[in-house]
């Protein structure tokens, strides 16, 4: 495991004594990170293991809906990491799922860097790649260290993605460059054209994967060992426990697919277990339909100290709220990579009141 990056003489959030803003666009993100999923899912080990040592502010999230637009929303995930490298900062992100109607994606997002001796702001990052790389490292270290814990089972190579957009593409780039032994590839979507779109995206990565669209997700579901849920659902859509008798291990990204019953009848990890639990999650649904916590097996952080151990008789279910801290590590990792290079589009002027009496 790699340790948090350290603070860059480079990387200073201040020119000549008084602060500076940059702006680092996606595509100086994209580039970035291209290469090196094994080290952000390094670092996003690293950065679960301090928030679970108490080394990190990550409080509630905020999220702003729109009466008239009942299905969108614009989420602030404030956060402050500690370690080696501090930094302070939000990620504003905003998920509007008609948005696909059109051929964008769902969600956009801005990452703030703030600079946690003095409170200034230093650097803007586009920050949807930023997310869906975290997202992505996040699920691909918890397939690995979930799937390694359970005794008797080898790693699922028989996998099936439910929700064929943005994050599914990631997370199959992550798990493919930390060697995941794909041998067949399920794919699943209530639109036929994304689930071509992914379907062509898996052939061009060049797997060498067995690759099948599924027009039933009962079936996609029953015939995976690993199971990827990378929807837009708000609501639980899957119901039946029947399709999950065989034990798979499923990664609940987006949260809110699966029926509670489901939930009750597994063994649940979650990133956060009060960040988890709100918001209608399928956790969330999981407490209001018993009352309490107990169907809660532990934390990915458990699992990583080896606090908890992970059963082989029942499904294993991961679902990752998603931490602030964990864009900030990202974005501070790619801050630094990019004034390293000597790459920085600097704002000059950005802040003008900085004597406190003009």
């Amino acid at each position: 495991m790699s340790p948090l990056p350290p603070s860059d003489p480079a990387a200073t959030p201040a020119r000549n004594g008084a602060p500076s803003f940059a702006v680092i666009t996606g595509a100086q993100v994209r580039q970035l990170l291209d290469g090196r999923e094994r080290e952000i899912v390094d670092l996003v080990e690293s950065v679960y293991r301090l928030h679970g040592a108490g080394d990190t502010v990550n409080p509630p999230s905020y999220f702003l809906r729109f009466p008239d637009r009942p299905s969108s929303r614009i989420i602030a995930l404030p956060a402050s990491l500690g370690g080696e490298k501090r930094v302070d900062g939000l990620k504003w992100v905003s998920s509007f799922p008609e948005n696909i109607k059109s051929g964008l994606p769902r969600a956009s997002a801005v990452l703030i860097l703030n600079d946690p001796v003095t409170g200034y702001p230093f650097a803007c990052l586009e920050a949807s790649v930023i997310s869906a790389a975290r997202t992505a490292a996040s699920a691909a270290l918890a397939a690995h260290r979930l799937s390694d814990a359970r005794e008797g089972r080898e790693k699922p190579s028989r996998v099936v993605f439910v929700g064929t957009g943005l994050i599914a593409r990631y997370i199959h780039t992550f798990l493919a460059a930390t060697d995941w032994p794909f041998e067949e590839i399920g794919v699943h979507d209530l639109s036929a054209e994304s689930a071509a779109g992914f379907s062509d995206y898996l052939r061009r990565s060049g797997t060498g994967a067995r690759i099948t669209v599924h027009e039933d997700a009962g079936e996609a579901i029953s015939t995976a060992d690993l199971v990827v849920f990378a929807t837009v659902a708000g609501t639980p859509h899957v119901h039946d426990p029947k399709w999950f008798a065989h034990d798979p291990l499923v990664l609940h990204v987006s949260l809110r697919d699966l029926a509670p019953e489901i939930l009750l009848g597994s063994a649940n990890f979650v990133d956060d277990v009060e960040h988890c639990l709100k918001a209608d999650t399928s956790p969330h649904l999981a407490e209001k339909l018993t009352g309490g916590r107990s169907f809660l097996t532990g934390t990915l952080d458990d699992v990583l100290a080896g606090r908890v151990g992970v059963p082989s008789d029942r499904p294993v279910i991961f679902s990752p709220f998603g931490l602030g801290v964990l864009d900030l590590a990202v974005g501070a990792y790619v801050h630094d990579a990019v004034a390293r290079a000597g790459e920085l589009h600097v704002v000059d002027g950005f802040f003008h009141e900085l004597s406190r009496h003009g």
